[in-house]
C-alpha cells in the first residue's frame, strides 16, 4: 500500500501554512521562509523500510521509519518528537507528539497529485504536490 505513495512530489500549492506553522510555535522569521519555499519531498521503500525526503533551498530533512512502529524524529522547524507512521484506508498517517501536544500529517494520493493535510488542534493546512515526471 505504501507504494502508491513513493515519488518524488514537487510542492505547488499551500493554503493556511502560516497559521499551522503559528499554532505548532513556529517564530515569526522561520514562518516567512517557510511560506515561501517550495519543498520537494522523496518517498521511497526498500523492504519494510521506508525513507521520506524533504529537500528545499532553505533546509532540508531525512526520516527513515517502518510503518506502525514509533520513532525519534528531529522536524524541519528543530522540535524533537515521537513520531508514528500508518497506512489507514489508503492514507499516510504521520503522527507527531511532544510537550503534551499533538500533529498530524495526513498524505494522499490521486493520480499524479498528492495532497497533504496538516492539522494541529483546531488548524487545518493543507499542501497541493504533483509528481515528478
Amino acid at each position: 500500500m505504501v507504494e502508491a505513495f513513493v515519488g518524488t512530489w514537487n510542492l505547488k500549492q499551500s493554503d493556511n501554512f502560516d497559521e499551522y506553522m503559528k499554532e505548532l510555535g513556529v517564530g515569526f522569521a522561520t514562518r516567512k521562509v517557510g511560506n515561501m519555499t517550495k519543498p520537494t519531498t522523496i518517498i521511497s521503500v526498500d523492504g519494510d523500510k521506508v525513507t521520506l525526503k524533504t529537500q528545499s533551498s532553505f533546509k532540508s530533512t531525512e526520516m527513515n521509519f517502518k510503518l506502525g512502529e514509533e520513532f525519534d524524529e528531529v522536524t524541519a522547524d528543530d522540535r524533537k518528537v515521537k513520531s508514528i507512521v500508518t497506512i489507514e484506508d489508503g492514507k499516510m498517517i504521520h503522527k507527531q507528539k511532544w510537550d503534551d501536544k499533538e500533529t498530524t500529517l495526513m498524505r494522499e494520493v490521486d493520480g499524479n497529485k498528492l495532497l497533504l493535510t496538516l492539522t494541529i488542534g483546531t488548524i487545518t493546512s493543507k499542501r497541493h504536490y504533483e509528481k515528478a515526471e
